[in-house]
């Protein structure tokens, strides 16, 4: 079976510029420009041509919009199609039971993970891995995995754009009792 053409899109958001990624029916990447991980997998992607009019480039860009307007908006309409292991695919669609404006820790969506997988437990540190290489950035919310007792930690994008992302949602800074 021939692999589908990819296409490209370069978006500005307010945490700054952003590529898309699309096989032209689903989402395949949303990476901040310059984060760790940037590309994923995709070694060439100077080579792929830019696309404006894709309708999961728009139906992403008005998700980004309401949602960096600060409405809880879930991707639940955009076709997502993100390329990893089977075990990145699983901690993914974990990430996506997260809701809106929540966090999660790292030892909790271990835990999580090791039961999908009928296990008694995980290693956070695998799982870590797995969130730290989700290629659909804001959209697959591993900005609301956080570290033990709620500090932040690890965000491929930087630290500050997890903040950024977390206080927007209301999840950040957490107000003790």
């Amino acid at each position: 079976m021939p692999e589908k053409t990819l296409y490209k899109k370069e978006i500005l958001l307010p945490l700054g510029s952003a590529l898309l990624l699309s096989d032209g029916e689903k989402l395949k990447g949303l990476w901040l420009i310059g984060q760790k991980h940037f590309g994923g997998h995709f070694s060439n992607l100077s080579g792929i041509p830019a696309e404006e009019t894709l309708p999961v480039f728009l139906k992403t860009e008005t998700f980004l919009a309401r949602y960096f307007a600060g409405e809880p908006v879930s991707p639940d309409g955009i076709p997502l199609a993100p390329d990893g292991t089977p075990f990145q695919k699983l901690v993914w669609k974990e990430l996506l039971r997260i809701p809106y404006g929540e966090t999660k820790s790292y030892g909790s969506l271990a835990r999580e993970v090791a039961a999908a997988l009928h296990r008694s437990s995980m290693s956070a540190q695998a799982v870590g891995s797995a969130v730290g290489r989700n290629p659909i950035s804001i959209l697959i919310p591993c900005h609301r995995v956080v570290g033990a007792g709620g500090n932040l930690t690890g965000y491929a994008g930087g630290l500050d754009k997890k903040e950024a992302l977390l206080h927007l949602e209301g999840a950040w800074p957490r107000h003790s009792m």
